[in-house]
């Protein structure tokens, strides 16, 4: 997730200012109706695609993509259009369907949002079989909704969390090596209070605190806890039920026992500058704490709350403007896109997970026996939105219209909670305002 990577009345319609990775998104314009059909066109001509402008390096990558597409034939012309990231999402939800590009790049979650307002069109007449063969199922996931593909991303996300082990073998703490032998949440818990003895203001963990938790790093973060504790965020179109179970409510019950051994982070080096032993982020701080650590660096995956270990996923990703006139020529950028040589470019300027089954086997980083194969792992075993079980890891982010309301009220619970409220009362208000907000929108329902 590229955004998060740099730090990624009640209805929806008031838009919704979320940081890491989903920006300002309303779900207005009186979505629902019958599906966006793009045009085949010819394959020929020139095409517009928009990305968000981002880190130099990302920046870079797509750059050389399109010039490389633009050289390597001659019928189909790419006009690439960059727009700051902070305002790219505004700027596809203000825009009319008429008035997009035939390709544009989108946030993972914004994109059910964008099908419900008609801005996208199904990408699988268009793209390869091929292409969509290669795109990892965690990708896929992503990109589906009722049996239709909507976008395809060149990288992915996930969780863990990095260890110091100079730190925690002075401690004599015993740590997980890969998914099989993970912490439960009492080991985890556990694993601090022993921490906090050696250490010298008690502060043994970092959970990026100073990013906000009333964000979506909260949501991000921390969602993967209710679903290791067998709850998620939206089950059949309902949050009661579902968000404040009794294991969901004990589970962040836990995490808020774990404040005594946070460290603010409020310079963002805590676990760099070996403050804490222990930081709770995803794969894009691997190049900081790399450098910072080098082989005392260890990579383990979130804690069990009796539902197996779990982690988000998502992160930008590609698709085809519901209005385009030609998007058999988008299709055809698409697949070039999302060949290796690019897929691994952006990867290798980003530090991602890539989203290709061949680009990620081949990774330094993610490949068997690379410093961060945990998130390989991790994604290998995708769930989707809905089917959470014990035996999946990866869980997409709920794909719905309706997804800014769910990580905002989510997101405003585990603050109020991580500052002393009680959990019942917190979830159960959030999965109250999370129903009513779906009932209000006719449960975003996409034909």
């Amino acid at each position: 997730m590229s955004s998060t990577s740099r730090r990624y009345r009640r209805t929806a319609c008031t838009g919704l200012a979320l940081a890491l990775p989903l920006a300002a998104l309303a779900a207005c314009g009186g979505g629902g109706g019958t599906d966006a059909s793009a045009e085949g066109g010819s394959g020929k001509g020139t095409i517009s695609v928009w990305a968000h402008q981002s880190q130099k390096s990302e920046d870079a990558a797509v750059q050389a993509a399109v010039k490389s597409f633009n050289s390597s034939q001659s019928d189909i012309k790419v006009e690439l259009k960059l727009i700051p990231s902070n305002d790219y999402t505004k700027t596809i939800t203000a825009t009319s369907a008429s008035e997009l590009p035939d390709v544009m790049e989108f946030d993972g979650p914004t994109m059910a949002n964008f099908v419900y307002n008609k801005k996208l069109a199904p990408i699988d007449d268009y793209v390869s079989a091929k292409t969509m063969a290669n795109a990892t199922d965690a990708s896929k996931s992503q990109g589906e909704i009722g049996g239709k593909h909507y976008g395809l991303g060149m990288y992915d996300s996930g969780l863990g969390i990095y260890g110091n082990k100079k730190l925690l073998d002075a401690a004599g703490v015993k740590y997980p090596t890969s998914l099989s032998d993970g912490w439960t949440a009492e080991q985890f818990t556990d694993a601090l209070k022993t921490l906090k003895a050696k250490d010298s203001d008690g502060k043994t963990l970092d959970i990026q605190e100073n990013n906000g938790l009333a964000t979506e790093w909260g949501a991000y973060g921390f969602a993967p806890v209710v679903w290791s504790a067998g709850g998620s965020l939206l089950k059949d179109g309902k949050a009661e039920g579902a968000l404040d179970t009794p294991a969901a409510v004990s589970a962040l019950k836990t995490v808020q026992s774990w404040k005594t051994y946070v460290d603010p982070n409020t310079d963002g080096n805590a676990f760099a500058k070996g403050r804490v032993a222990l930081s709770w982020v995803g794969h894009w701080m691997y190049p900081t704490y790399s450098k910072a650590l080098g082989d005392d660096l260890v990579v383990l995956p979130l804690p069990d709350f009796g539902n197996g270990p779990k982690t988000g996923q998502g992160s930008w990703a590609w698709g085809i403007g519901a209005d385009t006139k030609n998007a058999k020529a988008a299709g055809a950028f698409m697949d070039y896109l999302l060949n290796d040589t690019n897929v691994t470019a952006m990867t290798t300027a980003n530090g991602a997970p890539p989203a290709t089954r061949t680009a990620l086997a081949a990774s330094p980083l993610y490949k068997q026996s690379g410093p961060l194969q945990l998130f390989a792992d991790q994604l290998a075993k995708p769930c989707g939105d809905s089917d959470i079980t014990k035996s999946c890891v990866a869980v997409t982010r709920p794909v719905t219209a309706g997804y800014p309301t769910i990580t905002a009220k989510f997101s405003e619970a585990l603050n109020s909670v991580y500052g002393g409220a009680d959990p019942k009362s917190a979830l159960s208000k959030a999965a109250r305002a999370i129903d009513q907000d779906f009932s209000d929108n006719a449960g975003y329902e996409i034909p």
